[in-house]
């Protein structure tokens, strides 16, 4: 499937304790498969640079609720810059797509300063699109979002499940690649986050899991609560 030729998700959050975390975990883990990449432990970390213009448009496009909206990020997981990827996501009537290309430890060095690649095209149209609102619309690095995240995956409706917790923000962005920066945890005391992706449907099986006294979904922005104490 090309870059620019995904479908549109479904992505429903939930704000859960703990204790619910750990009990999803003991659920889930009789249940669907955990995603490949995990370490012994269970999980990974990811760690994000977001961009913003400057009017910090997907800040308050965020906060209100704009339809469309999209952001950019640079990625990369277990603070290891072997794998590095472009990613946007874009939000229309409630659903998700993510759209992402790989970039060089030189290309992420670049656009981390906040800076464009001169004479620069590449193969990858979500690279050329970035490129092009750095320099018409000067997005520029403005939060680093930090976590732990336990994923699992099911198959048929391409269904992901992912706890997240540990969730912080930096504003160091020069230190993005090479990781040990100063954050500061963003979550409410005591809380983690339950996100559940999938495509047409979610097996009735996988629903009845997920199913826990006062669960509370929520709109939740990691972006969105991490630029709050960096803006």
């Amino acid at each position: 499937m090309g870059e620019m030729d995904k479908k549109y998700r479904h992505e429903i959050k939930y704000l859960i304790s703990k204790g619910q975390l750990e009990i999803l975990k003991t659920r889930l883990d009789g249940l669907i498969k955990k995603d490949p990449h995990v370490g012994k432990d269970g999980k990974y970390n990811i760690c994000s640079l977001y961009f913003d213009d400057y009017y910090n448009s997907c800040y308050y496009e965020n906060e209100n609720g704009t339809d469309p909206r999209e952001k950019y990020r640079i990625r990369i997981y277990n603070h290891s810059t072997k794998k590095i990827t472009l990613e946007c996501k874009r939000k229309m009537r409630g659903k998700n797509i993510k759209n992402s290309c790989p970039l060089t430890l030189n290309e992420a060095k670049i656009l981390s300063q906040g800076k464009y690649i001169e004479n620069y095209f590449s193969s990858y149209p979500l690279m050329n699109k970035f490129q092009i609102d750095m320099k018409t619309r000067l997005f520029r690095p403005v939060v680093i979002v930090d976590y732990d995240r336990y994923p699992y995956v099911y198959k048929d409706g391409n269904v992901r499940i992912t706890l997240d917790t540990n969730i912080a923000a930096s504003s160091l962005y020069e230190k993005f690649l090479e990781g040990g920066f100063a954050k500061r945890p963003v979550m409410p005391k005591g809380l983690q986050l339950l996100e559940v992706k999938y495509d047409e449907y979610l097996p009735d099986f996988i629903y009845r899991s997920l199913q826990l006294e006062n669960l509370r979904q929520t709109a939740y922005s990691k972006y969105y609560i991490c630029r709050r104490f960096n803006l």
